[in-house]
C-alpha cells in the first residue's frame, strides 16, 4: 500500500432521456390514498455550526428555531469542507471524487487535470437527485447558486429542474452586480431556465431567490404533482452585506469580543442539550502578530471588528426570515404537514481572507460608513469564524471538526409515521450524500442502478428521522480535499491535515492525529502516539478508500 503522498500548496439530458437513466420499471411505488410529500431543500451557505438560536447561537433564527423545536435537530451531520464539493455530493448521492468535483473547479492542479472525477463540474456519470425526481413525478425547482458547471449543458436546466434560476459561479456580490469598473467578485452570470439574464436595480440574494421560488411554487401550485425544492442561499457567504433596515439591528452585540461570545455559545449549547458537559471545546488558535487576540487590537480595530460580526448577523437574520417566508407559503397553501423540510450549511464557517482571490475592484468602498452595504467588500475573518464554528475545531476548507460539522434540521410531513418529534436532538453520524437517498425513499421511488453510472452510495436518513425501522447506522466515513484527510469508524476519527493550512505556508505532507469524538469533539486530546496501531489500521482504510473513489495524487 502507497504512503500518502505529498501535496503542494493549493489555494484555498435533459430528463426526457430516461432510458439512459435506466430506472427500474418499479421506480414509482405504488400509490397510496395519501399524496406523495413535497420536499424542500435549504442550503445556507458557510453558515457555522453554533449561529442559530437553537444552536446556542446569538442571532435572531426564530423561523428556523421553530422548525427546529417541530422536528430534528442533528449533531453529527457532515457535509464536506468546501461549498461546490458538497454540492456534487448532496445532488448526486455518491463520493465528490467518482462524480467530478475530486476538488472545487477554481482549484484545480496541473496533476489532476483531465483525471476523471476532476472535471471541476457535476458529470454525467453520476445522478441528479433532480433527474429521479422529476423522472419520478414531481416538479423540480431551484433558485440560488448552482457551482456545478458554468457551460452550456451543466446548468441546473440540464440536470432535472424544471424551473430555474441560477448564479452559475460560487459567490457573488449580494446587491446588483456593478455595470462599470465590477471587481472581480462582480464578474458573474445568472442563468433562468438556461438562459441568461440580469437581475433588478433592487437586487438583494436572499430577499430575490425568495421572490423567485415562491413565484415557481404559486405558478405550479394548480396541479396535483408533489414538488422538489431547492433553496441555494449564497447567504451568509462573503461578501458581509445586509439590506439596509437590518445594519443596525445588532449593533453593539459583540463589542464584548471573540472569546466572550464563543464562550456564551457554548454554555448555551450545554444547556439545550446539543453537547454533553463532559465534551471538550476547541482551543482558540495561539494569539500571534498575524492573528491577535482581541485584548490584542486597539479600540479602533475592536471597533472594525465587531461590525463585521454585526452584518454577520444581519445577514443570518435576514435569511432566517426569508426562510419564514417559504414556511408561512407553505403553511398558508395548505402544504406545510405535507412537506419535508431539510435545512442545512454546506460546510463549516469561513475563515479565509477572500482578498486573496478575489481583490477589491476600483471602486470597492470599504470604508467604515460603508460596511455592509453594495460596494462594500469584507470578509469577518479567522477570529469570527472560530466563534462561528465553536465548539469545534478550525473551519472551513479543513477536515477538522469546525470544517466539516454542520447544523441541520429535519422537520417531517406528517403523512410519515414517526415517533414524537418535539425539540429531538439526534446524534446518529450522517452525511450530506444521505440526502438523495432519503429523499428517493420519501418520494416512493427505488435507487436507480445504471451501468454507465456511479451508484448512490447515501444511505436513507429516513428510519434515524422517523425512529421507525432499522437504522442505517454510518459506522465509517471517509472524505479528501486539498490533501487534507479525514476517515471516522463509530466514534474515532483518524485526521490527516497539512500543518497551517489557511494560516500561511503549507507544509507538503499530513500530520495524522486520532481523536475519541465521543468526549473530544474539539480534537485536542491526540491519541496517536498512544495507539499506534489503530493509527495504522484507519489509514490504510483510508488509502483503500481513497483507492476505491479515485483520489488524485501527484504523479499518479
Amino acid at each position: 500500500m502507497p504512503a500518502f503522498p505529498a501535496f503542494p500548496a493549493f489555494p484555498v439530458f435533459p430528463i426526457l432521456l430516461m432510458v439512459a437513466l435506466a430506472l427500474p420499471s418499479n421506480a414509482v411505488l405504488a400509490a397510496t390514498d395519501k399524496p406523495r410529500p413535497n420536499i424542500l431543500l435549504i442550503v445556507a451557505d458557510d453558515l457555522g455550526f453554533s449561529d442559530l438560536g437553537s444552536y446556542g447561537g446569538d442571532i435572531h433564527t426564530p423561523s428556523l428555531d421553530d422548525l427546529a423545536r417541530q422536528g430534528v435537530q442533528m449533531t453529527n451531520m457532515y457535509a464536506t469542507p468546501t461549498c461546490s464539493v458538497t454540492r456534487s455530493m448532496l445532488m448526486s448521492g455518491t463520493d465528490n471524487h467518482l462524480v467530478g468535483l475530486g476538488t472545487m473547479a477554481e482549484a484545480l492542479q496541473p496533476f489532476q487535470r483531465g483525471k476523471p472525477g476532476y472535471e471541476g463540474y457535476l458529470n454525467q456519470q453520476s445522478y441528479s437527485i433532480a433527474e429521479l425526481l422529476q423522472v419520478g413525478g414531481y416538479r423540480t425547482l431551484m433558485v440560488g447558486k448552482w457551482h456545478l458547471g458554468l457551460e452550456i449543458g451543466q446548468g441546473p436546466d440540464a440536470r432535472g429542474f424544471a424551473q430555474s434560476f441560477s448564479l452559475l459561479e460560487g459567490g457573488a456580490t449580494h446587491f446588483k452586480p456593478a455595470s462599470v469598473d465590477p471587481a472581480r467578485i462582480e464578474q458573474v452570470h445568472y442563468r433562468e431556465n438556461g438562459k441568461a439574464v440580469q437581475v433588478p436595480d433592487d437586487f438583494y440574494s436572499t430577499d430575490f431567490y425568495t421572490d423567485k421560488l415562491l413565484s415557481y411554487l404559486r405558478r405550479s401550485n394548480t396541479d396535483q404533482q408533489p414538488f422538489f425544492a431547492y433553496a441555494a442561499y449564497t447567504s451568509p457567504h462573503w461578501p458581509l452585506q445586509a439590506p439596509q433596515e437590518y445594519l443596525d439591528k445588532y449593533r453593539g452585540r459583540f463589542d464584548q469580543g471573540y472569546d466572550s461570545v464563543r464562550v456564551a455559545r457554548i454554555g448555551r449549547m450545554k444547556a439545550l442539550g446539543l453537547i454533553a458537559a463532559e465534551q471538550i471545546p476547541a482551543l482558540p488558535l495561539p494569539v500571534s502578530q498575524q492573528l491577535p487576540g482581541w485584548q490584542q487590537l486597539t479600540p479602533a480595530q475592536r471597533k472594525v471588528e465587531a461590525r463585521k460580526m454585526e452584518i454577520y448577523a444581519a445577514m443570518v437574520d435576514n435569511l432566517d426570515h426569508n426562510i419564514g417566508r417559504l414556511v408561512a407559503y407553505l403553511r398558508e397553501s395548505g402544504q406545510y404537514d405535507n412537506t419535508l423540510i431539510v435545512f442545512i450549511s454546506d460546510n463549516g464557517a469561513a475563515g479565509e481572507n477572500h482578498t486573496a482571490f478575489y481583490p477589491p475592484g476600483p471602486r470597492t468602498d470599504n470604508s467604515y460608513a460603508n460596511l455592509g452595504k453594495p460596494g462594500s467588500q469584507i470578509d469577518y475573518g479567522l477570529r469570527w469564524a472560530e466563534v462561528s464554528a465553536a465548539p469545534f475545531r478550525l473551519f472551513k476548507g479543513t477536515t477538522a471538526e469546525g470544517g466539516i460539522s454542520v447544523p441541520a434540521i429535519v422537520k417531517l410531513p406528517k403523512s410519515l409515521p414517526h415517533r414524537a418529534l418535539e425539540n429531538r436532538v439526534e446524534r446518529g453520524v450522517a452525511r450530506v450524500d444521505d440526502l438523495a437517498p432519503t429523499f428517493l425513499e420519501v418520494a416512493g421511488i427505488a435507487t436507480p442502478q445504471a451501468p454507465d453510472k456511479h451508484p448512490i452510495t447515501g444511505r436513507s436518513m429516513l428510519p434515524m428521522l422517523t425512529g421507525i425501522g432499522k437504522a442505517s447506522v454510518r459506522n465509517s466515513l471517509a472524505g479528501e480535499l486539498f490533501g487534507n484527510a479525514y476517515y471516522r469508524e463509530g466514534n474515532l476519527k483518524l485526521l490527516g491535515m497539512r500543518p497551517q493550512v489557511g494560516l500561511g505556508q503549507a507544509a507538503q505532507k499530513p500530520v495524522w492525529q486520532l481523536f475519541d469524538l465521543s468526549v473530544d469533539r474539539g480534537e485536542i486530546n491526540d491519541l496517536a502516539q498512544a495507539q499506534p496501531q489503530t493509527v495504522e489500521r484507519l489509514k490504510q482504510a483510508w488509502l483503500r478508500y481513497a483507492h476505491e473513489v479515485g483520489v488524485v495524487f501527484p504523479g499518479s
